[in-house]
């Protein structure tokens, strides 16, 4: 006799009922994935997944030219480079006093 003919009506309807269990609880679970609130909870958390991932890469971009810009002007002491900071404050002021004409041209 085989497997399936050794088992009892019992054992027939324990099992039938224990797949009926098992076929509610994954009916369930995929009820819940495709609901509406589920489905848009879930997409928001890949958007600020994604929005988080590229702030902290422009962040470090940013830190990074700062950290590069910063090195042109402060050597390795943290002491300002005179003879870069001088020139480019003169050309700042010189710009500032330029605009500062021309406004009052204007008027």
């Amino acid at each position: 006799m085989s497997d399936a003919q050794a088992r009892t009506p019992a054992e027939i309807e324990a099992d039938i009922k224990r797949r009926r269990a098992q076929l509610a609880e994954t009916l369930d679970e995929i009820g819940v994935r495709v609901h509406p609130k589920t489905v848009v909870g879930d997409a928001k958390a890949r958007v600020a997944s994604t929005v988080d991932q590229t702030l902290g890469r422009a962040y470090v971009s940013a830190n990074r030219a700062v950290s590069d810009v910063k090195s042109q002007f402060v050597d390795a002491e943290g002491a300002p480079r005179l003879e870069r900071v001088v020139p480019v404050a003169l050309a700042v002021v010189g710009v500032v006093g330029l605009l500062a004409v021309a406004r009052r041209r204007r008027r």
